[in-house]
């Protein structure tokens, strides 16, 4: 089982991304000892939105098709409504969740990104949660959807808004020390 201190975790976003949902787990990660890496889907910074405007600028550190996805332990999937709505549409990001899934890998998802992961196909038969407003795809793609701060279903976590931010890092550490996590092939 992987120490925090020993682990990587990529960070996958794009344009319009919560500004909250991948600063907090970069920072609280990096603070507990994980290498952790943003990936851009062309490997350029790329813009936030915090509250009801753009925010601030993040520079990615590689782009997703530079990832060596087997060096990482964690996949992190911040919201807002843009980010996930946009990811969710490229294969590489799709392909990239699956690679994650089908090795045991944690998956965490925040806000309106568990709509990746519905699109990816990983969410079926699982326990999870996600921004009320996505409630109901969450259920319709077979999940039973739990309002809860935070939901951990074999290693793949979500949480419902940036009020939650402490508890899905906490859960994210808890889950990566776990280890690999045994699920059928997506």
């Amino acid at each position: 089982m992987p120490r925090i201190t020993e682990s990587k975790v990529l960070i996958i976003a794009t344009h319009g991304f919560e500004q909250s949902e991948l600063e907090t787990p970069r920072d609280d990660l990096k603070k507990a000892g994980a290498e952790v890496h943003v990936a851009s889907l062309d490997g350029k910074e790329i813009k936030g939105w915090d509250g009801d405007d753009w925010g601030n600028t993040v520079p990615a550190d590689l782009s997703l098709s530079d990832a060596d996805l087997t060096a990482y332990d964690a996949l992190v999937l911040p919201g807002g409504q843009i980010n996930p709505d946009i990811l969710r549409t490229k294969d590489e990001v799709l392909s990239a969740v699956k690679t994650f899934h089908n090795a045991g890998k944690v998956i965490a998802a925040i806000c309106h990104a568990p709509w990746i992961l519905i699109e990816a196909g990983v969410l079926k038969g699982r326990e999870a949660t996600s921004y009320t407003s996505i409630s109901t795809d969450v259920k319709n793609a077979g999940a039973t959807f739990l309002d809860q701060q935070v939901v951990a279903d074999n290693g793949i976590v979500t949480s419902r808004n940036p009020n939650d931010l402490k508890a899905f890092v906490n859960k994210i550490v808890e889950e990566i020390e776990e280890g690999r996590h045994e699920r059928a092939a997506a």
